[in-house]
This record gives C-alpha cells, sequence and structure tokens, in this order.
C-alpha cells in the first residue's frame, strides 16, 4: 500500500473518530439549548412549556451517556462539559422556574420572607453544582449501583413536573409558596447528602428484557397519556423516598451485623 493510501486511511479514521465524539456532545449541547429556553420560557411566564423543556433536557442527558458507552467515546472534555449543561439544565432552570412560578410571591410576606424565597432557589442550584463536582471528583470510583445524593435530573424533574401539575390543577402558587420553598429546599440538599439512590445503570444493555417489561412499558404509556405531570411527579416522589429508604435499611442491616458479632 502506498504512503498517499495509509494517509487517507488514517485521514479516515480520525474522521469517524471526530464523528464519534461529536454524537453524544451534540446531545449534550441539546440537552444545555433545552435547559436555557426553560429558563427564558419561565421568565416569559409560560411556566409549562419550561417544565417540558427540562423533561426534553433530561431525556436529552440521559442518551447521551448510553450513546458515549456504546460508541467507546467516553472522554474527560465529554463528562466536565456534560455538568455544565447539566448545571444549567437541572439547576439553574428549575430554580428560576419554581422562583416564577410561585417563590417570589413570598417578597409580599416581607422582606426576611422574599429573601428566603430566592434563597431556596439558590440553594437547589449550589446544591446542584456540589453533586455535580463530587460526582466529577469521584468519577473514577463510581459505584455503577447507587449514586450518593439524589441525581440532579431526578431533583430537577421532580421539581419542575411539581410546578407543572399546581398549572395543570390552577393552585394558587401564593398561597403554595411556603410548602414550595420547602420543598425546593429538600431536594436541593438531597443532591449532596449521604443517600444512596438507585443508578439503574447496571441493568444489562441487552435488547432481550423478561416479557413483564412490556407490560410494564405500556401501563407507563397509559398512565402517561392520563395525566403526565401526575405520572412523573409521582414517580420522582417515589424516587427521593427511595434512596431515603435504602439507606436507612442498609445502615439497619450494618448496626445489626455489627450487633451480631459483637454478641458472638
Amino acid at each position: 500500500m502506498s504512503t498517499n493510501d495509509n494517509s487517507s486511511e488514517i485521514s479516515r479514521s480520525s474522521l469517524r473518530k471526530r464523528g464519534i465524539y461529536l454524537l453524544p456532545n451534540a446531545l449534550t449541547t441539546g440537552a444545555m439549548f433545552a435547559g436555557f429556553y426553560s429558563i427564558i420560557a419561565a421568565v416569559g411566564e409560560r411556566y409549562v412549556a419550561a417544565a417540558i423543556a427540562v423533561l426534553i433536557a433530561a431525556l436529552l442527558d440521559g442518551t447521551d451517556g448510553r450513546v458515549a458507552r456504546a460508541t467507546n467515546s467516553q472522554s474527560e472534555f465529554g463528562l466536565h462539559y456534560d455538568s455544565m449543561s447539566d448545571l444549567i439544565s437541572f439547576g439553574v432552570a428549575p430554580a428560576i422556574l419554581m422562583y416564577s412560578w410561585s417563590l417570589h410571591y413570598l417578597r409580599d410576606v416581607g422582606a426576611a420572607a422574599g429573601k428566603f424565597g430566592w434563597l431556596a432557589a439558590f440553594v437547589f442550584t449550589a446544591c446542584a453544582a456540589m453533586r455535580l463536582a463530587r460526582y466529577n471528583a469521584q468519577a473514577k470510583n463510581f459505584d455503577k449501583h447507587h449514586f450518593q445524593g439524589l441525581a440532579s435530573p431526578a431533583a430537577a424533574v421532580t421539581l419542575v413536573c411539581t410546578v407543572w401539575f399546581c398549572v395543570q390543577q390552577e393552585y394558587s402558587p401564593a398561597s403554595l409558596a411556603w410548602l414550595m420553598a420547602i420543598i425546593t429546599i429538600t431536594l436541593g440538599v438531597l443532591m449532596f447528602s449521604q443517600f444512596r439512590y438507585s443508578s439503574f445503570k447496571s441493568m444489562p444493555d441487552s435488547e432481550q428484557r423478561p416479557q413483564g417489561w412490556a407490560f410494564i412499558l405500556l401501563l407507563i404509556f397509559v398512565l402517561l397519556a392520563l395525566n403526565p405531570p401526575l405520572v412523573l411527579m409521582t414517580a420522582g416522589a417515589l424516587y427521593v423516598i427511595s434512596g431515603i429508604v435504602i439507606t436507612l435499611r442498609g445502615r439497619q442491616r450494618r448496626r445489626s451485623r455489627r450487633n451480631q458479632s459483637t454478641d458472638s
């Protein structure tokens, strides 16, 4: 083979490699775009559109990682770029949506309450940033079975679907402001907590699944068609609770084992 043939083959190989790396990063950019649009929509008081944009960002965020693993195109740049995108889509956007819809009404109660409103939104964003920084720092020692702390996409989806559900039911955002502040802070703190949440990343990528999965997927689609915000908010709330239950049960088992070893 001539030198020109070798160089052209290397060129084609490098182009394919660049193309593979481009795909997951393009999906990450799409997720960041959806998060940025959510901020614009929230400021413009289009709260349902803002919530749906965060959901789209979550779908794209879940896809880019799978594409990167499937194409063996994971990189240090992709890891940090994904975190920057996540901070916008799942840290800043949900906090601004919640503040624009409900938390700003705390200003009508008093100056201190008004500060508490925007500080609750800030706590959510700050905890998302710290959770993402911790994830990057521990990426090499990542436990495939569990997350340490509530994942930022799960926290964001739970928060925005709560807003979506309340808007759908025409609840007064002013009357719910204190409750929304507590929910916002709680979800933020859980992101940077020590609670362990199932990551679902240990599941096999094989397309063959037990037949029961087909029925579960069918049920999910039917429920989503009936009432998307209620189903997603409920699923998010159950996932939030599951991490607390998993952690407390694990601590109880370890305590029981220590007691048994002490008695023996």
